[in-house]
């Protein structure tokens, strides 16, 4: 495994990610339609480079060459991060790829506290929270235009309380 910082040259290809992991998982939770408007909306090229120029600090998972997981994180505080992005490909997933990512990027950042939003209907992303020690901090119903909504949970960790 290996986790990279990708340079801004490098985004299409976590659009591209995305783009594949994203209509394999979320059709069932919040409709095609939906997802086709999210991509457009947060993970189009142009849209990356902006969340990038933002400081979002985006990291791509490789393994045995080829791309199959993603993550970006931002500095909300000093030691408060947000985890704007956590995704690993359908086939590579319960083989600790995700729990890695997130050992990587609290150490990395020296994070104590990291926030995040997960679809309320997500229920597979939900229980891998839990297991590496998130807890729902409150309810967060966003609409993010064209009549869609996003109906998330808050969810905070602590690193003290170990991943």
């Amino acid at each position: 495994m290996q986790l990279t910082e990708v340079k801004i040259e490098d985004i299409n290809r976590i659009a591209k990610l995305a783009y594949k992991i994203w209509n394999e998982h979320y059709p069932p939770i919040i409709g095609q339609i939906q997802v086709d408007y999210m991509l457009l909306k947060f993970y189009s090229n142009h849209s990356l480079l902006e969340q990038f120029k933002n400081g979002q600090k985006f990291y791509l998972l490789n393994e045995s060459g080829k791309d199959i997981g993603f993550a970006a994180v931002s500095r909300l505080d000093n030691n408060i991060w947000f985890l704007n992005k956590l995704y690993v490909d359908s086939t590579y997933q319960k083989q600790s790829f995700g729990h890695e990512m997130l050992i990587f990027l609290t150490t990395k950042h020296n994070i104590k506290i990291l926030k995040l939003q997960v679809n309320r209907m997500n229920y597979k992303a939900i229980n891998f929270y839990f297991k590496n020690g998130f807890v729902i901090e409150s309810l967060l119903d966003l609409d993010i235009g064209e009549g869609f909504q996003m109906n998330d949970f808050v969810m905070t960790l602590k690193t003290s309380n170990k991943i």
